[in-house]
């Protein structure tokens, strides 16, 4: 039987609090689990000491026989050390999407334009001091 160590989702909507758990990987999320061996609630703050509790030896346990973390447990199990860490790496998440793309390049486009078009106007200013400046001396 293979078993994960995951969240099992409890309390109100919209107040998500979770069990950590063992269970078969083939029973649902919310359902028959084998071991509670932890809570999380994410609606303390990151610093407190409540939010993530862990039952160390069990969860030791569990992992010597074979159980695989999910990814956010194994995250937890790394802050308090039971696990080495792992390199992630998402870079695509950090790009911006298409629209956002073509959203910057008419932008750029725009100031550009914009830039053009006040280079063009000092010239035409410059241009129209200078002209009765000539017209005085030529008389």
């Amino acid at each position: 039987m293979a078993t994960a160590i995951r969240l099992a989702r409890g309390g109100a909507k919209k107040r998500p609090y979770y069990r950590i758990v063992v269970a078969d990987t083939r029973a649902p999320r919310d359902g028959r689990y084998i071991e509670k061996v932890g809570s999380y609630n994410p609606m303390l703050p990151k610093d407190s000491d409540d939010r993530v509790q862990l039952v160390k030896e069990r969860v030791e346990y569990w992992l010597g026989v074979g159980a695989k973390p999910t990814d956010r447990v194994s995250r937890f199990l790394e802050a308090e050390g039971m696990l080495a860490k792992k390199e992630r790496s998402n870079p695509n998440k950090g790009k911006p999407s298409k629209h956002t793309l073509e959203m910057l390049e008419e932008k750029k486009a725009k100031i550009e334009a914009a830039k053009e078009a006040a280079a063009e106007a000092a010239a035409e200013a410059a241009a129209a001091e200078e002209a009765p400046a000539e017209e005085a001396t030529a008389e």
